[in-house]
Order: structure tokens, then C-alpha cells, then sequence
């Protein structure tokens, strides 16, 4: 995205001096500090970091599911500290997706039933028609009634990205989605993502330390110190 584009339009996300500090024991430690970001709709953006980073820590907060320290954070243009938890809930209801490293499927549930989750607070729709859609979409229309212990890793990851495009959201958080997949099944999740988010539209941010992944999108960003630096996409190593 250009940045006189960038500037015209409002931003999806916009976070500034965004603070996170836990508590360890006696010590207050900061994991996140003064740390600005707005991602605009339709951009690709991804922000690496070292294990322990808080790059899972960011991608909490920039979702509504934990709460900073300090900080102003706006989603859709709403004050996520001026919402509730539920009201957080309802903001993200049918516009945000997630893709996490360790799949996050219902054991007890198939396929279809993971991916039909987002929909159950969605009416009027064919919700059965649209799962199996997005299901065939990802290569797995035949295997809608399977447990995910049925499915190996690759096809887990599958549902996860049928799960998370099924509402067609407008923002679809990533959080190590190749963390647990051997390099060849996750480079062709990878390829399934990015497809995907090019054909809905969709604003994407995922949380990394793969520099293969990060330099498939369009900014890149690295945490370090509790902050964000943009990196010249030819500066991150392949």
C-alpha cells in the first residue's frame, strides 16, 4: 500500500504508546513499551521477533483479547479499553479470524463443526453451505466429518484457515502459523494463506520468526525492546 493511500484511509488497527507490564514474582516486568502501529485495510504486515519477544503478547492485545497496561488502542475505529470484554467479543464477532500455531480446534468436534464455529452468531446465512465451501476451498471437502485426531498437522492448519476466512473477516490475526508443521506442509499452508487473503481482501498481521514468511508481506516489522521498527522488506533474510 502506497503511503498516500495509506494516509487517506483510516486505519483497521492504530495503537499508540501501547504499554504491557506483568507481574514476576517481585519484579514488574515491561514486555511491550510505548510501542506504536497502525496497519491499514487490505495491507499485509508482519512482525518478527526472538522467542520471548512479546511478539503473542502484541497480537493479544491488537485483538482485543488482553488488555494493556497503558496505551491507546483502537480496532475499526473503536477504544478497545473503553469495552468489556463482551463488547470486545461482539466487536470481533464476523470481522476478525485467527490462525494460531497449535490449530485451536475442538477435539470433540469434525471439521465442519470447527469451521462453522465463527458462524453460530451470525443469522441468516447457510451456514452448513459456507463450511463446506470454505472447507472444499482449503482441499478438504472430503473431509468434513473427520475428528481433528484424524487429520494430520498440514490438514489441522487447513481447517484453521477455513475457520478463519468462513466469515469473511476484514482483519485475520496469525500467530505462528507454521510454528508446528514441517517446513514443505508449511510452506504450502503459507501459499493457502496468502491466496486466500489476496482473493477476500482481507488485512493481514501475523506474528513471526520466520523471515521467509515475514518477506510475503507487504511491511515488515521487528519487536525488540518492547518496541516496533520497520524494516525494509530486503533487509529481512530469506
Amino acid at each position: 500500500m502506497s503511503d498516500s493511500h495509506a494516509r487517506e484511509t483510516t486505519p483497521i488497527l492504530h495503537a499508540r504508546g501501547l504499554g504491557k507490564q506483568v507481574d514476576s514474582g517481585e519484579r514488574r516486568l515491561d514486555i511491550l513499551t510505548g510501542l506504536d502501529l497502525d496497519v491499514f485495510p487490505g495491507e499485509s504486515v508482519a512482525i518478527l521477533g526472538s522467542s520471548g519477544a512479546g511478539k503473542s503478547t502484541l497480537l493479544g492485545l491488537l485483538a482485543g483479547l488482553d488488555t494493556p497496561t497503558h496505551g491507546e488502542l483502537m480496532l475499526f475505529g473503536k477504544s478497545l479499553q473503553s469495552l468489556d470484554e463482551d463488547g470486545r467479543a461482539q466487536l470481533r464477532a464476523g470481522r476478525v479470524g485467527f490462525v494460531f500455531q497449535n490449530f485451536q480446534l475442538l477435539p470433540t468436534l469434525t471439521a465442519l463443526e470447527n469451521v462453522l464455529l465463527p458462524l453460530e452468531l451470525m443469522p441468516g446465512r447457510d451456514h452448513q453451505s459456507r463450511g463446506r465451501d470454505w472447507l472444499g476451498r482449503v482441499g478438504l471437502g472430503e473431509r468434513l466429518d473427520h475428528l481433528p485426531k484424524q487429520l494430520s498437522g498440514g490438514e489441522q492448519q487447513r481447517v484453521a484457515v477455513a475457520r478463519a476466512f468462513v466469515t469473511e473477516p476484514e482483519l485475520v490475526f496469525a500467530d505462528e502459523p507454521t510454528g508446528n508443521l514441517d517446513r514443505a506442509t508449511g510452506r504450502k499452508v503459507i501459499d493457502l494463506l496468502f491466496a486466500l487473503n489476496r482473493e477476500a481482501g482481507t488485512t493481514l498481521v501475523l506474528v513471526t520468526h520466520d523471515h521467509h514468511l515475514a518477506r510475503r508481506c507487504q511491511r515488515c516489522l521487528q519487536l525488540d525492546g518492547g518496541r516496533l521498527v520497520e524494516l525494509d522488506r530486503d533487509e529481512v533474510e530469506a
